[in-house]
């Protein structure tokens, strides 16, 4: 029975299409309301996922937030450091982003870490993820990496914190300083450039005595010869 009632729709399906026979339009409306019920439940669908997904981010869990589609420039938002040391931050963060994916997963800052000789526990690495994770993807971005150093600048890390080790003995070293806190080493660090903007201006000092030594030297020279001259 089942099979001739299949074969009867078929056959009307073919009747309409050839024209042979008008559509009924109580299939029809069936047909929308199922159409109208099924776009319902969709949306209902979407807006509870939307609303389920708000409050995982809301708790610190659940999948990341899209990137943002604004382009990030160091150099205009970190303009505390100067361009060598952001130069010098992004070395080392390329340098650690085995992936060459642009962020340091928990496992890249796991081998760093151990570069660095301080090794940290899994947690202890999720907690320094965790403390400049702004978009909540559990890894670390470029910004994220350069946010790392500002605190340190700005004294916000805890001694005993695997960030404050990261920032201590980074490549960016503040052993080479003679600094013993992370803040006294970016002071360090304009003194430095200080101090190499003062050699410089004595270089260029020297160059010019040496010049003007030459030229005076030149003049006697001439003058010399003028007066041998009228002699002769």
């Amino acid at each position: 029975m089942a099979s001739d009632e299949l074969a009867s729709k078929l056959t009307r399906r073919l009747k309409i299409e050839d024209g042979t026979e008008g559509a009924v339009a109580v299939d029809e409306s069936h047909e929308n309301g199922d159409d109208e019920k099924s776009t319902t439940a969709n949306a209902d669908s979407e807006l509870g996922a939307k609303l389920l997904r708000r409050g995982e981010l809301n708790e610190g869990v659940g999948e990341p937030q899209q990137p943002s589609s604004k382009v990030f420039n160091p150099y205009t938002e970190f303009k505390e450091f100067s361009r060598r040391q952001i130069k010098d931050m992004e070395k080392m963060f390329k340098q650690y982003d085995a992936g060459k994916d642009g962020f340091i997963d928990l496992m890249e800052l796991k081998l760093m870490m151990e570069k660095l000789e301080a090794p940290q526990t899994h947690l202890g690495l999720k907690n320094m993820i965790k403390e400049v994770d702004e978009d909540l993807d559990n890894k670390l971005s470029f910004r994220e990496f350069l946010l790392i150093f500002r605190k340190a600048a700005a004294g916000e890390l805890a001694e005993d914190s695997g960030l404050h080790a990261l920032a201590r003995l980074s490549e960016i070293d503040v052993s080479t300083e003679g600094v013993k806190g992370a803040k006294t080493f970016f002071e360090a660090k304009v003194q430095a450039i200080n101090d190499s903007n003062r050699f410089e201006a004595e270089i260029r000092q020297e160059q010019e005595e040496k010049k003007k030594q030459l030229e005076e030297k030149k003049q006697r020279k001439a003058a010399f010869k003028e007066l041998q001259s009228a002699f002769k």
